[in-house]
């Protein structure tokens, strides 16, 4: 019988700026899956997407704060300290190397990120460095794999989907799991447009991380 080893999870993105959203979906999974460990790494200059409103500094300073007092979260601040374009694989590789062979990474990933991944630098590499976790609504079936997917990457993930969270401490990497989640109807974009606006966002996300915000008069055009 094989042995299982620790899991440690991966949650990278702009976080511009981190909300309950991210928060509770990081949660969910480390429960589901067991991580005994959550990595936040705030992306540097995003490839696919366009520049964050506010610094990386800022942002992963807001994660920061964001995630005091949950001892399974941590702040992984490599693409602050990586200059030029923040590369996944790059993180990934460095990660690879840190933690060994004992440790088993798993990527997690939004539905809509993930039906893109094709478009990302060197994405056939990332299946041998990790497993990808897939957040998705309650009530999505294994069936869910049938996604209107690349024709590239379906080819590639038909191998790769397994339907208990159990079967990613006994292979190293490759594995495809989705993890029904609450994905609260926030977002990022809403967020900056209200503060744009003189809107509230409280309740949106921890209160430290909205003083934060309004002491360094971010996101309103101040800072």
């Amino acid at each position: 019988m094989k042995s299982e080893s620790p899991l440690v999870g991966i949650f990278g993105g702009t976080f511009d700026p981190i909300h309950y959203g991210h928060l509770r979906v990081a949660e969910e999974i480390a429960e589901t899956i067991g991580l005994s460990e959550l990595r936040f790494v705030p992306a540097g200059i995003p490839s696919l997407r366009d520049t964050p409103a506010v610094s990386l500094r800022h942002r992963a300073a807001i994660v920061r704060i964001a995630i005091r007092g949950n001892s399974r979260f941590v702040l992984d601040e490599r693409e602050v300290r990586r200059p030029g374009v923040s590369y996944s694989v790059e993180s990934l590789r460095e990660l690879k190397q840190e933690v060994g062979g004992c440790v088993i990474l798993c990527f997690i990933i939004g539905v809509d990120a993930f039906m893109k991944l094709a478009e990302w630098h060197s994405w056939r590499e990332l299946f041998g460095l990790c497993h990808f976790v897939i957040a998705t609504r309650p009530g999505y079936a294994l069936a869910s794999r049938h996604y209107n997917l690349p024709p590239e990457l379906k080819e590639e993930c038909a191998q790769r989907w397994v339907s208990s969270a159990d079967s990613l401490r006994y292979t190293p990497n490759g594995l495809i799991f989705i993890a029904p989640t609450t994905l609260l109807d926030i977002s990022a974009t809403s967020i900056r447009a209200r503060i744009a606006a003189g809107k509230s966002i409280r309740y949106l996300m921890p209160d430290a991380v909205l003083d934060y915000i309004a002491a360094n008069h971010l996101y309103s055009g101040g800072g």
